[in-house]
């Protein structure tokens, strides 16, 4: 078999689909090239009106699943061609999926995506539905990635806290004994995202310039933060089925009062902070170092408000640790299908909450 994998990783802030090419071959894995496709405009709309119940979902979900594999098989094809590599080379292709449900407290998690096409598309193994086994062992089959941390970034000398910041924000807690925790603790860049898009029409806040040409409005933090998935103890997961535009709105008008737009984007970059800060010194154990990983970790206003509000420990980059913050994602699910590829469990029951280790996956022959 061989040691390449490609993982490809599409989340929830539905900018578009990373992959990247790793060889396992070695002690330690291999990034030996990356890719990325965008989604059109119009693609995701199609995967926000997923997000809540609507008329004939059960067609446009399999249509949109249809679209996804296509895009998919894209963006491997441009990553095999930049590393000048065969398909047949490939052992399997890993594939997140992109969620439109998470509900494991009702015993389901959905990602779309028609895995059973992108086989037929790219002539390679596809392994998919990397969460439903956790679920079904009564964890949350989220965060996954915290087990590949543990594989990639732990240090015997230092307790470290990688913080992924995608649409949603997640904490991975690394003791240097050995302990491995981790959990979502709220919305990373999805709201942010969002509120650009109704008012300036930009997919995102590009470095963060809107949200710092705005002022915090306390009573709309305290408002947000009273919201109870911030206390709640983990294990626990969460995702647009609570952190939505939709939410954000209706707490808007509860406050009672208007703001200006850059304001509330403030208030939005400030609970993100907030919430990462917070949960890591109420859940985890002491780290003096963080990791920043995912697309929010290139947001300068955010990276300044975190560091306001936890100035006594050092604030880095994965890309300090031989990872770049845009890869990390992508290859935890490569990981996750060269695990799946040696019956391996994968998941931390630590972190998941499942009753056991489990195989996470299933594999779509090519």
């Amino acid at each position: 078999m061989s040691a390449y994998f490609i993982g490809l990783m599409s989340g929830t802030s539905l900018d578009g689909v990373d992959a990247v090419l790793v060889d396992f071959s070695g002690p330690r894995f291999r990034v030996c090239g990356e890719a990325f496709v965008d989604y059109p405009a119009a693609l995701r709309e199609d995967i926000l009106a997923l997000q809540t119940p609507a008329h004939n979902e059960l067609d446009r979900s399999a249509q949109l699943a249809n679209q996804l594999a296509q895009r998919y098989a894209q963006v491997v094809q441009q990553l095999l061609a930049h590393c000048q590599l065969d398909a047949s080379a490939v052992s399997a292709i890993a594939c997140h999926g992109q969620t439109i449900r998470h509900a494991p407290e009702r015993g389901y998690t959905l990602q779309l995506g028609n895995l059973a096409l992108l086989a037929e598309l790219t002539g390679i193994d596809v392994i998919g539905d990397l969460r439903s086994r956790d679920v079904a062992a009564g964890g949350q089959g989220a965060p996954l990635v915290p087990a590949f941390h543990a594989h990639a970034f732990h240090d015997a000398s230092v307790n470290r806290l990688i913080v992924n910041i995608g649409g949603i924000a997640n904490l991975t807690y690394l003791g240097r004994d050995g302990a491995v925790s981790g959990f979502d603790s709220g919305p990373g860049n999805m709201l942010l995202d969002a509120w650009i898009k109704l008012h300036c029409g930009q997919p995102y806040d590009a470095d963060g310039a809107w949200s710092a040409s705005g002022s915090v409005h306390p009573r709309l933090l305290q408002q947000l933060l009273a919201t109870a998935y911030f206390d709640a103890p983990p294990p626990k997961s969460t995702g647009r089925d609570l952190f939505d535009l939709a939410w954000l709105q209706a707490q808007l008008h509860a406050l009672g009062e208007p703001l200006r737009p850059a304001d509330v984007q403030a208030t939005l970059a400030e609970l993100v902070a907030h919430s990462i800060v917070n949960a890591a010194q109420q859940f985890l154990p002491a780290v003096s170092a963080v990791y920043l990983c995912g697309g929010g970790a290139r947001n300068r206003d955010l990276r300044q408000r975190l560091q306001q509000r936890w100035p006594q420990v050092g604030w880095h980059l994965t890309d300090e640790l031989g990872l770049p913050l845009q890869q990390v994602e992508a290859t935890a699910f490569a990981w996750l299908g060269y695990c799946f590829s040696r019956r391996q469990g994968a998941n931390l029951p630590a972190v998941t909450g499942a009753s056991g280790r489990r195989v996470l996956g299933a594999l779509y022959p090519a």
